[in-house]
C-alpha cells in the first residue's frame, strides 16, 4: 500500500526526525517530504504524525534502514 519512499519516510518519522531531517537524509526537499506525509497519511486514515507512528508500529509498517 506505501511506495518505498514513502516506508522510508514513515520509519525515519516513528524514529522522530523532523521534515528537514527526512529530507536531508534522503535528498529530497522539505516539500517533496510534506508531499509524501500528506500520501501516507490518506493511505493510512490518520491526520498528524503520531498517529502515522502509533499506526506503524501497531502494523509493524516500517523499515529497518
Amino acid at each position: 500500500m506505501l511506495t518505498e519512499k514513502e516506508t522510508k519516510i514513515l520509519t525515519l518519522i516513528v524514529n522522530g526526525k523532523s521534515n528537514p531531517q527526512i529530507g536531508e537524509l534522503l535528498n529530497i526537499s522539505v516539500h517533496t517530504v510534506k508531499t509524501h506525509i500528506e500520501s501516507i497519511y490518506r493511505k493510512l486514515g490518520v491526520h498528524n504524525k503520531v498517529q502515522a507512528a502509533v499506526y506503524a508500529v501497531q502494523n509493524n509498517k516500517i523499515d529497518n534502514f
